[in-house]
């Protein structure tokens, strides 16, 4: 027999969530404010309860995946005598205070709590593969943690319930970074001139090829910034300098302006002009944190 495990909260990423537990065979309550949204997951083997009160009645782990946390407090506050010694799985999206303050509410109330989030669209929930974050406590985690496996790869970052969110919002500026830095290089081949007109298809091939030295350089430069110390070794601020200017000429015969190598090249040639040209890329960082005009 599979595990107990109530969803509260049945919009698309809920619905994906409860399919996903009912998949691995747990046996799976299933509860939305707006009624009527269970139906096919009852058809699945789910029970649909009325009440959030059954619902948190009928399972030992709770996973919320509500709109907002004021949703969250609106359907839980009510039944917080209920919660003591249960397992609350907290999926909705919202911030690292709204994480940290739901968490010691949760405390307060004899709850194990964990705020999560999970790296992927609902088509993705289920697939082993797709990486899900959590935070809170550990206790909660490593109980519930064959359970949740059922949504995808699950990963504990910490007792502070608010590193999930924030890990969340820098995980999501890398992908941004990442995917606008590919497009620019779709547009870069696809237009006419020497060597172009190549379909995105064929770029994205070589590109995530790609990838696995990009990684490469962030396993490299990591240690760079936790010591703050950058070597620059073999391909220093100024190489890197002299390789954005051909990028940014290169966009600009094309026509392609996402303004990313005038982004590169500025933030560089700071760095430059501090003194910084023959240390390595990591010494940006530096110049990204909020307080950082180092000279």
């Amino acid at each position: 027999m599979g595990a107990k495990v109530t969803v509260l909260g049945l919009g698309p990423m809920g619905a994906a969530l409860a399919g996903a537990f009912l998949a691995a065979g747990h046996r799976t309550t299933v509860w939305n404010r707006t009624s009527g949204k269970g139906g096919a997951l009852a058809g699945e083997g789910a029970t649909e309860v009325a009440s959030a009160a059954e619902a948190v009645a009928a399972s030992p782990l709770v996973v919320v995946c509500l709109a907002t946390y004021e949703a969250v407090h609106e359907v839980l506050d009510p039944l917080a005598g209920e919660l003591a010694d249960r397992t609350v799985v907290n999926l909705t999206s919202g911030s690292p205070v709204h994480a940290r303050e739901t968490a010691d509410w949760a405390q307060r109330h004899g709850a194990e709590y964990l705020d999560g989030v999970i790296m992927t669209t609902p088509s993705g929930i289920g697939k082993p593969d797709y990486l899900q974050l959590y935070s809170g406590s550990r206790a909660a985690f490593d109980g519930s943690r064959g359970t949740l496996r059922a949504l995808g790869d699950p990963m504990i970052l910490g007792t502070d319930a608010a590193m999930a969110s924030v890990y969340d919002t820098a995980l999501l500026g890398l992908m941004w970074g990442t995917l606008t830095g590919w497009l620019h290089g779709v547009a870069l081949m696809g237009a006419d001139g020497p060597g172009g007109n190549v379909t995105a298809t064929a770029f994205t091939d070589v590109a995530n090829r790609w990838m696995k030295t990009v990684g490469a350089f962030m396993s490299t430069y990591a240690p760079h910034v936790d010591r703050g110390d950058y070597p620059g070794g073999e391909f220093t601020l100024h190489l890197h300098h002299r390789t954005m200017n051909i990028l940014a000429h290169a966009s600009e015969l094309r026509g392609v302006v996402s303004g990313l190598p005038e982004l590169f090249t500025e933030l560089t040639g700071r760095a430059i002009t501090a003194g910084h040209g023959n240390d390595s890329y990591a010494r940006l960082v530096e110049f990204i944190r909020k307080d950082g005009n180092p000279t």
